[in-house]
């Protein structure tokens, strides 16, 4: 056995010898360390990479949103706005309807008064039945007196 050990180390002195294996194995201790510390310094790298990307990705998508939501409040408004000028138009639309049927009960007056044959229009049938127009009135009409203005 003692020419296994002194053919492993030529030297004579037994403490060199076990120095050696014990450096080769600090050295390689000492490589793994800083091959983990380099592979650990990636990976923050790589995840503060990831953290900015998502946080870029999440800022272009609440800018997105901002512009998505003022698209909808405008058309919101745009609707609101068509909406009240229609209900504004069915009140003119009604008013301009009893007066017509005025003007037919005048003229219908006239006609069997002065015995003349007169020509009476009729009104269209969806004047005469505003609740099969092709847009059902979904809200009451509101209108202001000022809106009804010529």
């Amino acid at each position: 056995m003692a020419a296994a050990s002194s053919s492993q180390c030529p030297t004579s002195s037994g403490s060199e010898c076990n120095r050696r294996p014990a450096a080769a194995v600090d050295e390689r201790k000492r490589k793994r360390m800083e091959s983990n510390r380099e592979s650990a310094r990636r990976s923050r790298m790589r995840k503060q990479k990831q953290v900015a990307d998502l946080l870029g990705q999440v800022s272009e998508l609440q800018n997105a949103n901002g512009q998505i939501a003022q698209g909808i409040d405008a058309t919101t408004q745009k609707y609101v706005e068509i909406e009240s000028a229609n209900n504004v138009l069915r009140a003119q639309l009604m008013e301009l309807t009893d007066r017509l049927r005025s003007l037919n009960s005048v003229l219908q007056v006239v006609e069997v008064v002065s015995g003349l044959a007169i020509d009476i229009p009729e009104i269209p049938d969806p004047l005469m039945e505003p609740w099969q127009l092709p847009c059902p009135i979904q809200q009451p009409i509101r209108a202001s007196a000022d809106m009804l203005q010529f």
